[in-house]
């Protein structure tokens, strides 16, 4: 089994949950026996020829001159050198910039589409730049062999709009219980004594409901805000909230770091509210940090009753000033902990797609 997985800017992870994800699922593909190939942008430094047993290929990637054209002629890329690969089977992570090609895909492999979240429902688009996301949307629909939803809200909207039956597979995380304080130092935090918010800065994850509501509440605990700031969105929420309990500590992808923060954190708070599973989420859930979340269809679909959840500055107020913390050991902790054992574990979630590719390349034969 030849699998080339496109639409990510590559594995290990340097940028978010796609390339997570990619990172997981490749290697256990290749720890399974398959011969899984992963597309990477150009700009990643110390390319590598493998990595956990997954082979890399890297295509030009001008994104960083050329702004969001640069995705496009990424993917433009990474399809047209699919051509010469002979894969059995092309997994695109997502469709926004690379559904638009789908003349050019190779006709030999299974075309399976990670349809990820509702792109065009995201608050910061609009217009034509909404329309056009819909638009990619359905060819990817209409040109796929099979489409993947990570949420049963995501395949309820696609078999219903499209007339097709998606697949559901979720992402996944793994447990962590091997915690190690000193990770927070350089942090300048205490254990339980911070809140935590590990985003990418754009205005559907509610990094400024979030941070109005720490300020406004009674409690004097910092909020540590970690993703890239480097961006319009990123450089906004810095210039207005230069405040001494607001700490932004920029992107961090060390895993066990990461862990390390969610696990000792008194609050985690998860502001997305746009797609399917959030990687993100899982992974604080496997961490056993006590979360708030964004309340909608999504986040309550993997967290169920085991969160506390807001919609507005004022429900982080409430929920602050009441000052439910995480001290380790909250029910609700121990609930997903169990829920990420059984219904999101990344061991599962790997075999069920090897076997829904070897059940895709029989019918194919």
């Amino acid at each position: 089994m030849k699998i080339g997985i496109l639409g990510s800017r590559g594995i290990p992870n340097r940028y978010g949950g796609f390339e997570q994800f990619a990172e997981h699922l490749a290697s256990g593909l290749a720890a399974l026996g398959a011969e899984v190939w992963v597309y990477c942008s150009s700009q990643i430094p110390d390319r590598k020829n493998t990595y956990n047993g997954v082979r890399l290929i890297y295509c030009h990637d001008p994104e960083h001159r050329l702004g969001t054209i640069g995705q496009f002629i990424y993917d433009l890329h990474c399809i047209r050198d699919s051509r010469k690969r002979d894969f059995d089977i092309i997994y695109q992570l997502g469709y926004t910039s690379s559904s638009v090609w789908h003349r050019l895909l190779p006709q030999k492999p299974v075309i399976v589409t990670n349809m990820d979240g509702l792109e065009w429902s995201r608050s910061k688009y609009r217009g034509l730049v909404r329309r056009f996301l819909q638009y990619a949307e359905k060819l990817a629909a209409e040109h796929s062999n099979i489409l993947i939803a990570d949420a049963m809200a995501i395949k309820h909207y696609l078999d219903t709009k499209y007339q097709t039956k998606s697949h559901y597979l979720a992402y996944g995380a793994a447990i962590f219980d091997k915690p190690d304080q000193g990770s927070l130092t350089s942090f300048q935090v205490e254990p339980y004594n911070y809140f935590l918010l590990i985003a990418r800065m754009q205005p559907d994850n509610h990094i400024a409901e979030i941070i109005e509501g720490v300020l406004q509440s009674n409690s004097q605990i910092p909020l540590l805000v970690v993703g890239n700031t480097h961006n319009s969105h990123g450089n906004y929420l810095k210039r207005k909230y230069q405040h001494p309990q607001i700490k932004f500590a920029g992107a961090i992808f060390e895993q066990e770091l990461l862990n390390n923060l969610r696990y000792h954190s008194a609050l985690y708070f998860h502001g997305h509210s746009a797609g399917g599973t959030n990687p993100s989420l899982l992974e604080a859930m496997a961490a056993s940090a006590l979360i708030c979340a964004h309340d909608n269809v999504f986040n309550r679909e993997v967290l169920g009753d085991n969160a506390a959840y807001f919609s507005e500055p004022a429900d982080i107020v409430k929920i602050i000033n009441e000052e439910k913390f995480n001290q380790s050991g909250h029910p609700f902790t121990l609930i997903n902990k169990t829920r990420i054992a059984e219904k999101y574990n990344w061991n599962a979630i790997i075999q069920a797609y090897y076997h829904l590719f070897e059940k895709l390349l029989n019918k194919s034969d």
